[in-house]
């Protein structure tokens, strides 16, 4: 689909008078369902549709998509209400955000497009050489993949394109589930990735989200910091092996990797494989949390530990059960770790800012009989760019301490 209407064609919506105009000229990216006016005309829009954002006073603010159903009702797609959003306006979006990681990267395996934070509200693109993977989250760009599909082909190159329909972000936007390949041929096999000195299997179709978590990269080179020669390393939640195979290639003895799925543990022992370091390395399938128990019963002691689970608080609602999953992840890995050792623990909940993470990993560390001094703290890497206006982009957080 492409945008062919002119701005005086298009549908108009307006901000109620309590609304926050003010913010949104600021560069806030969404306007809630609440702060719109929405009558029977607005209601009766298709979600995706576009539309001229005005305030009480009736002066456009910009040109946004609107989708009735969402509590995000509008997303601002372009300062200029009478923009066109066919492919030539993707190209130029994609171009600029592509500039920045080819000044970035030495090779073409990044997050090319973080939603709004690159100008494409709700868009996620993670780029694996030659191959391309989309999460269109939200329903406009559902509306208009045709014309960004030809878009990111145009400017990457990409010989395949995949969309990943995953995650509860499309669910939200009423949008279904279902994957599909947009370009190319569906890849048969794990794309291999070469990150920190190790290799990692990204298996883009039936992995999770994209395949691969670009965001951890510069935590993964961090943590490898710590290794000393001849350390062993436990990496807990650990996908295709992130923080482990970074480890190895670090120089660790061993490298221990717990998931709950026999899937992406394989994929972090063919990760190894490829690096040369299975004699190394060894998988543990289970509940993280049972499996961190078990390891403590056993009086297991590891050099380097870290524990990087999914979003425990993806919501606000969320937050106080997420902040106690996550105390009682310290609580559990901190006598893991031999004395003068360190312990890594990351968040990837928006809900949960950085005090309160740090603090309900403090408190477990506390809870566990330790003490330790807080070294690092990392976040995503800056093909993850945040929108200074949007808190949301800025999700990952990642504390490091060196336990007494």
């Amino acid at each position: 689909m492409t945008d062919t209407a002119s701005a005086p064609q298009r549908p108009r919506v307006k901000l109620k008078p309590k609304a926050n105009a003010r913010a949104i000229r600021h560069g806030f990216p969404w306007v809630y369902a609440n702060e719109l006016v929405t009558d029977r005309r607005t209601r009766k829009l298709a979600p995706g549709t576009l539309a001229v954002l005005e305030d009480e006073a009736m002066r456009p603010l910009g040109l946004v998509s609107v989708n009735p159903d969402s509590k995000i009702i509008g997303r601002m797609l372009d300062r200029n209400p009478e923009a066109q959003i066919d492919q030539a306006w993707f190209e130029a979006r994609l171009s600029r955000a592509q500039e920045m990681r080819t000044q970035l990267y030495d090779a073409p395996f990044y997050r090319l497009v973080h939603a709004e934070a690159d100008g494409l509200p709700g868009i996620v693109i993670d780029r694996f050489g030659d191959s391309c993977v989309v999460q269109p989250n939200a329903a406009w760009a559902e509306a208009h993949l045709e014309a960004l599909t030809a878009a990111l082909a145009t400017v990457t190159g990409a010989e395949v394109i995949l969309k990943n329909a995953s995650g509860r972000t499309r669910g939200l936007e009423g949008l279904d589930d279902v994957n599909a390949t947009l370009q190319g041929e569906t890849p048969d096999a794990p794309v291999p990735v070469q990150m920190n000195g190790a290799t990692y299997m990204a298996d883009l179709t039936g992995g999770q989200k994209t395949g691969l978590f670009f965001d951890q990269r510069e935590n993964h080179a961090f943590a490898a910091r710590l290794v000393a020669p001849g350390a062993r390393v436990l990496d807990v939640f650990s996908h295709v092996g992130g923080f482990g195979l970074a480890m190895l290639a670090a120089g660790a003895a061993e490298a221990t990797c717990v998931d709950g799925s026999a899937a992406a543990l394989d994929l972090a022992g063919q990760g190894a494989a490829a690096s040369g370091w299975q004699d190394r390395f060894t998988a543990r399938q289970g509940d993280a949390f049972d499996v961190l128990a078990a390891l403590g019963s056993e009086g297991a002691q590891f050099d380097v530990v870290i524990c990087d689970p999914p979003a425990f608080a993806p919501s606000k609602n969320a937050l106080e059960a997420g902040l106690r999953a996550y105390e009682r992840v310290a609580k559990l890995a901190a006598p893991l770790v031999a004395p003068g050792g360190y312990l890594g623990l990351c968040s990837c909940s928006h809900a949960a800012d950085l005090t309160r993470f740090r603090n309900a990993s403090a408190r477990g560390i506390g809870k566990a009989g330790r003490r330790g001094q807080l070294i690092h703290t990392g976040y995503a890497g800056p093909d993850h760019p945040q929108m200074p206006q949007l808190a949301e982009s800025g999700y990952l957080k990642a504390v490091f301490f060196r336990l007494d």
